[in-house]
């Protein structure tokens, strides 16, 4: 089966060997078949009609495959792509999924009512999806990334006692599955993968409302965004990795990956792993935060 995938060349490996491409789609249909069931159960078993939450993060998840898929085949232009998350949010909106009292930290709690339909629900899913996908290039941080956060969201709703954490044991399971044997190098998600895990985390965390939770645990994403996006629109600059061997080296500061190697030349092995453990300290600190 993986032999008749696409293929593309593993770019920091010697020999730049072909990996198949597109594995991503496998964690879309695990998650929506897992989910359409589990709200087959819940309607037709439990008798549960209220809120429908299982299926709002299926078609989510469906929605943010779709438009990875769609990239992967057409090679969208960021300008363009950099709003497609906003059709993934539309299940979100019109089934009216999570809470519009929302904690502010700093301000206690706020009913943002209508706003937080249609400006924070939409701000949450593009964000978090286009963050997502722009950390990547390397084997293993497509998925190890955002599995850890998705880890991290799976504890914090099980001990606030919420009923949703059910929604996300398939999703995890696959996800992890993945990013296995993509940090291994035999396989990549490509941007059905990275759009379908994005939306995941937005979706969830807005069903779940823990939105703050989210918020802390991507900050290495939003880190990343700005020294990416700030670098190519003002500076016309893009980050790029050098091999030297089988050290990776950067001479310039244009993202994360490329300010960790410019002051700690390293496998690219070990390079996914010290981004990983940046990603496990703030899930981490987030998780600790929601309980206060």
């Amino acid at each position: 089966m993986l032999s008749r995938l696409p293929k593309v060349p593993d770019e920091h490996k010697p020999g730049r060997p072909l990996v198949p491409n597109g594995l991503g789609i496998v964690y879309v249909l695990v998650s929506a078949i897992y989910l359409f069931i589990l709200h087959g159960f819940q309607s037709w078993v439990l008798q549960d009609w209220e809120r429908p939450s299982a299926l709002t993060l299926a078609s989510c998840i469906l929605f943010g495959g779709f438009m990875g898929l769609l990239d992967d085949w057409a090679d969208i232009r960021w300008r363009y792509k950099a709003f497609l998350p906003l059709i993934a949010a539309l299940p979100l909106i019109v089934i009216r999924e999570g809470e519009t009292r929302m904690s502010t930290y700093f301000f206690g709690k706020i009913d943002f009512g209508l706003i937080y339909y249609f400006i924070i629900i939409p701000a949450i899913v593009t964000i978090t999806t286009n963050t997502v996908n722009q950390l990547g290039g390397l084997n293993g941080l497509e998925t190890i990334c955002p599995s850890i956060i998705l880890t991290g969201l799976l504890i914090v709703s099980i001990k606030h006692g919420r009923s949703e954490s059910i929604l996300l044991y398939a999703p995890l399971i696959i996800s992890w599955i993945l990013a296995y044997y993509n940090f291994r190098g035999k396989i990549f998600v490509g941007n059905t993968g990275s759009f379908a895990l994005g939306t995941t985390l937005a979706a969830y965390a807005i069903i779940a409302n823990i939105e703050q939770t989210l918020a802390i645990s991507i900050i290495p994403y939003i880190l990343n965004s700005t020294l990416v996006l700030t670098n190519i629109i003002f500076l016309k600059r893009r980050a790029r990795l050098t091999m030297d061997g089988l050290l990776l080296r950067a001479d310039h500061r244009r993202s994360l990956v490329t300010l960790i190697a410019y002051y700690n030349p390293t496998t690219e092995r070990k390079l996914v792993m010290l981004i990983s453990l940046l990603f496990i300290i703030m899930t981490s600190i987030a998780a600790i935060i929601s309980t206060i």
